[in-house]
């Protein structure tokens, strides 16, 4: 699949090469239609991960980056994001987690939904 703003490659785990191919398109898709109306890069800070990636970053055990369902986008101030939070909830995310240096996103049906917490 070819994606207007983001590469599969930008979603790799730092850990094995091409591992992007893992991430759901659908999430893509929609990060994609936020790019387009953010105008300008996000910086995939955090896509795919494999096991071991995950538990060397000391994520949770049932990590939705693991199933390719989830990233963290990068952030470096407060206005940057204040807007990314509006175009990802304006664009179907409801799955959101806020850091200092990051938003985490997710479409993992699987877990509660319409739900926002922080680092």
């Amino acid at each position: 699949m070819v994606f207007k703003y983001f590469t599969y490659e930008e979603f790799d785990s730092p850990d094995i090469q091409g591992s992007g191919q893992m991430m759901s398109d659908t999430i893509i898709k929609m990060l994609d239609k936020v790019r387009k109306e953010y105008g300008r890069p996000i910086r995939i800070s955090s896509g795919y991960r494999t096991t071991s990636w995950n538990n060397k970053v000391q994520g949770v055990l049932d990590s939705s980056h693991l199933k390719g369902l989830a990233c963290d986008l990068q952030v470096k101030s407060s206005k940057e994001r204040f807007e990314l939070l509006s175009l990802l909830i304006k664009h179907g995310f409801n799955r959101i987690g806020v850091a200092d240096t990051f938003i985490h996103v997710d479409i993992d049906k699987d877990k509660a939904q319409n739900v926002t917490w922080i680092y």
